[in-house]
């Protein structure tokens, strides 16, 4: 099932982590940390195996796992231009984050 997401790249941004978001299929993902704010190395990039749910027209909840055993849960507000993550890391620390998501520009 296509969703709107799809061959869309995305800016997300909380206070301090940066991440570019590429949408390649319904199930894969492309992310790109542009500032890791000390949780993750800036220029890391990985495909991950993604599950996306369409909450309402332009609100998704995407969910992965990274190759570390990292997981991570965002609620996408594509209107309203908000992403609500959720991180768990290796070591089982947690974050929670809230910022903004909008298209990506070069």
């Amino acid at each position: 099932m296509k969703n709107n997401l799809i061959g869309n790249t995305y800016k997300m941004e909380t206070e301090f982590l940066k991440v570019k978001l590429f949408f390649e299929s319904d199930d894969s993902l492309e992310f790109t940390v542009l500032e890791g704010g000390g949780l993750t190395a800036p220029g890391h990039a990985e495909k991950v195996t993604t599950t996306i749910a369409e909450i309402r027209p332009n609100v998704y909840m995407i969910a992965w796992k990274e190759a570390t055993g990292a997981t991570v849960t965002h609620v996408e507000d594509h209107e309203n231009g908000i992403v609500y993550s959720n991180a768990t890391l290796p070591d089982g620390s947690f974050y929670t984050m809230k910022g903004t998501i909008q298209p990506f520009q070069e």
